[in-house]
């Protein structure tokens, strides 16, 4: 069966941020830069599970891709390639969880302005999809709190929002009021262990955090990919959204953070779109559990596990690790009982075609159409099992919407692959070049085949 590239690990157990996790030592096949990583050190009774290497050959591209074969070694010799610090990382991972804990706050508020209508700051790209004060307000605070924290010159963001439309001459109104939300989200900063600015920040330096995030990525050294508010769409309808940031070091994603406003904790209510929290405010008392809802969710590299922690409400300030619970993907392997998500949007993902491999695959339940990387949050939470994603010829694939949730779902136990069964590449810039079709996130290795074996069965009579 095709494996991720972190699934094949020996543990050994250490602490992060205050929470007991288990670092792994892993085998990496393909990724990064087209080269092999050999991550391996001497464990006394562990075992390491080596795939055999298959060539996929489709569209006459030649990739390493992991396969289902495999043996087991009974002892691992050290040797000598570098291994996995028990604690790297953990200062970054830190930070990103404050930023983004900070970046929802400021969303919500926002989103509650667009809903009661009291701000009507949409814009639009020139892709036509819609752009809020919301993403640059989050693009310059969490620009703004990692050069602070981090170091400005150890800090390179690669981001998806830029500043031509504020740069316009008729944009006073606009910058003017993104630099407002921005300095309201700093003041705030205490709140998340975070120190604020000492003067509030004009425009020219809330235009200048947004135009730091002007790396272009690639296979060599360490950059931040961010995407503000991933699923604008659902953000400005009331709906689901997320904001996704992830660190990149050498080709390779070693952290991830997904913040998640409006992910309720009962998952039913994910199939409720367009505005469904005011749906929940007249079915359901503000007190019940059941309109609780937000939170981040998190996972470094290696560490075996993915973390979720609630959103801080109201005054309340952020205490790490703030009530984190562990998650884990689900245990479901038959697909006839699996939930599957994709994206609500047609115009680059095909229905039509994820329609038929579930019903070929023998998945019967609805799917499950909700926006963002939220889907990737459903299935490391366990609320989900499968994710597909197809787009129309011509669309590509951005690195920072799926960089984070991709290593959530690792650590959290699943399998993240394009339909060929090869690790997505974060090594080639701002797209996932070289993707074979479309992506395939799996809870389990076994419902992972049963994808990849139905993709194969029906690509060649689809239209894609």
């Amino acid at each position: 069966m095709p494996l991720n590239c972190s699934s094949l690990a020996t543990k050994a157990p250490h602490s992060l941020g205050g929470l007991k996790t288990t670092a792994t030592t892993t085998t990496h096949v393909g990724g990064g830069g087209g080269f092999f990583k050999l991550f391996n050190k001497t464990h006394q009774n562990s075992s390491l599970h080596i795939a055999s290497l298959s060539l996929n050959k489709r569209n006459g591209n030649q990739r390493y891709c992991l396969s289902s074969s495999s043996s087991v070694m009974e002892e691992t010799k050290d040797t000598g390639f570098s291994t996995l610090e028990p604690e790297k990382y953990s200062k970054e991972l830190d930070i990103a969880v404050r930023a983004v804990q900070m970046a929802c706050f400021l969303c919500q508020k926002v989103q509650e302005s667009l809903i009661s209508k009291t701000t009507s700051h949409v814009q639009a790209k020139d892709d036509n999809s819609p752009v809020t004060i919301a993403d640059w307000s989050v693009q310059a605070t969490v620009s703004w709190i990692l050069s602070e924290t981090l170091g400005s010159r150890n800090v390179a963001i690669i981001a998806e929002e830029d500043v031509q439309t504020l740069s316009k001459t008729d944009s006073a109104g606009l910058i003017e009021a993104v630099v407002q939300t921005v300095n309201d989200c700093l003041a705030e900063a205490p709140r998340f262990g975070l120190k604020a600015p000492g003067t509030s920040l004009g425009s020219s330096e809330v235009l200048e955090a947004i135009s730091r995030c002007n790396s272009t990525g690639g296979p060599n050294g360490r950059f931040w990919a961010l995407d503000p508010v991933d699923g604008t769409l659902g953000f400005v309808r009331g709906d689901q959204y997320a904001v996704a940031l992830a660190l990149i070091e050498d080709g390779e994603v070693v952290l991830g953070v997904l913040g998640c406003p409006n992910y309720p904790m009962r998952k039913e209510w994910l199939s409720y779109h367009h505005r469904y929290h005011r749906i929940i405010s007249k079915l359901t008392p503000p007190t019940s559990e059941s309109w609780d809802k937000g939170c981040v969710i998190y996972a470094r590299r290696g560490s075996g596990e993915a973390w979720m922690q609630p959103l801080i409400q109201g005054h309340k300030k952020l205490v790490w690790p703030n009530s984190a619970t562990p998650v884990k993907v689900s245990t479901i392997e038959n697909p006839a009982l699996a939930t599957f998500c994709e994206p609500v949007e047609k115009a680059n993902s095909s229905h039509s075609f994820t329609a038929g491999l579930a019903h070929s695959v023998g998945l019967r339940k609805q799917p499950l159409r909700v926006y963002s990387m939220v889907k990737y949050a459903a299935i490391a939470r366990g609320d989900a099992e499968v994710f597909m994603k197809f787009a129309r010829a011509g669309y590509k694939e951005k690195i920072w919407d799926h960089a984070a949730g991709v290593i959530i779902i690792q650590e959290a136990g699943g399998v993240v692959t394009d339909a060929g069964g090869c690790p997505l590449d974060f090594s080639k810039g701002m797209y996932l070049e070289g993707l074979d079709r479309g992506i395939i996130a799996c809870a389990g290795g076994k419902l992972h085949e049963k994808i990849i074996g139905a993709v194969d069965a029906s690509w060649n009579s689809s239209s894609l």
